[in-house]
Order: C-alpha cells, then structure tokens, then sequence
C-alpha cells in the first residue's frame, strides 16, 4: 500500500512539474535575483532605508550628478567628503539645503556617506559643451598654477582636497566665485590666495576647462 501511495506521490509531483515546472523556475530565479539585489544594495549603501538615497535627488545614483549646478560627489576622496559635511553641519560652509541635513547625522553617518561615495568611479561630464577658446585658456591657468600639486594627478583629488575633473561647470563656477568673495575659505588658504589672482574671466576659463576633462581611474 506505502509502495503504490509512493508512486502516486511521484506521479502527482511529475506532473506538476511538467505543467507549472518552467513557471516554478521562473519564480526561483525571480526570488534568486530579489535576493541578490538586495544583498549588494544592502553591502553598497547600507541597511534599508538607506541613507544614501536622501543625496540622489541633487547629487545623481552613485554620486555622478546630471545637474551642473549640484557637485558630483563620486570618486572625492573619503577625507574631502567627511570634512566638508561636518563644514556643512557646523555651519563653517553654508548651503540651505546641506546645512539641515548635515546637522541630522552622526559620525557614524558621515564616514558611511563618505566611504559610498568615494568607493563609486566619477564619469565623464557628458551634458557640458565647453567654450574650445575658454578651455584652451582654463587648461594653461592650471597649469601654471599647478593646480596638481594638491588635486593630485588628472585633478582626481587627493587627501583633503576635492577631485575636480568632470565637476559640475556651474558648481565649479560658483566655489570659485567664493573662495575669490571670501564666503568660501579651505584649511590651507591655498585657494584664497590662488583665486585672489584670477580674473572673472580667468575663473570662467578654469570652469570650463575642468568641467570639460574627463575623470581618470583610479
């Protein structure tokens, strides 16, 4: 009797297999991939909800802005990104938007935001079509004024200081507009007395040239 009521288990389960078989496989390998996707998500920016979603709205998936205006914040380095939102939540740098937010996180916070967005690779800046005259004139400023010596090699930035090839043009202008008004100060004070010689024209030139130079890798 257990042999026969086997068999029909079997051939119950054979036949279930034949018609909804491809359909159950279908539904594994669904599951499979939800798992999945969510295990490199979690790995990448953390638990769920994760705080590195509050940033794509401005600073693009991955910290690669589309918006000229907003920085990208992909491939800075940890120490820039961690300086600047505590400038941020101490109201040393101020912004309306990053001013609150920086103010609402903790220091484990900040080192997870910095440490996502450094880890991405930048991409090239796409949507910006340089002046040629004015990149021509951008590419000999920073070379003169060794601009290198402290963004490191390709300006991919370095230590405390910020990776700016391929940053947003109009972002660019603006800090540079900054630090040459005296609303926008570094540490160092390199870049208050660099600026302090640049022409409005010069400073447009240098936007246009960093906005426009691809990013390398790392």
């Amino acid at each position: 009797m257990k042999k026969w009521m086997l068999l029909g288990f079997i051939t119950v389960v054979a036949g279930l297999l034949a018609v909804y078989g491809r359909d159950l496989l279908d539904l594994y390998r669904l599951m499979t991939h939800i798992s999945t996707t969510n295990e490199t998500a979690v790995a990448d920016g953390g638990q769920w909800p994760r705080l590195t979603d509050a940033c794509i709205g401005c600073h693009g998936a991955q910290g690669n802005s589309l918006h000229q205006g907003y920085p990208s914040l992909a491939g800075q380095p940890t120490p820039y990104l961690a300086a600047q939102l505590r400038h941020f939540a101490s109201g040393e740098r101020a912004n309306p938007n990053m001013g609150p937010l920086a103010m609402s996180l903790s220091e484990a916070d900040i080192q997870l935001l910095s440490q996502f967005f450094a880890r991405h690779s930048a991409v090239e800046n796409g949507s910006f079509k340089p002046d040629p005259a004015l990149q021509e004139k951008g590419k000999k400023l920073v070379a003169s004024g060794g601009c290198a010596a402290c963004h490191g090699e390709g300006l991919m930035g370095r230590d405390q200081f910020p990776r700016l090839a391929g940053q947003g043009h109009d972002y660019l202008l603006t800090q540079l507009n900054a630090f040459a008004l005296g609303r926008r100060k570094d540490p160092s004070g390199a870049m208050t007395a660099i600026v302090a010689t640049l022409s409005v024209d010069d400073r447009k030139a240098l936007a246009h040239y960093l906005a426009a130079l691809a990013p390398v890798a790392k």
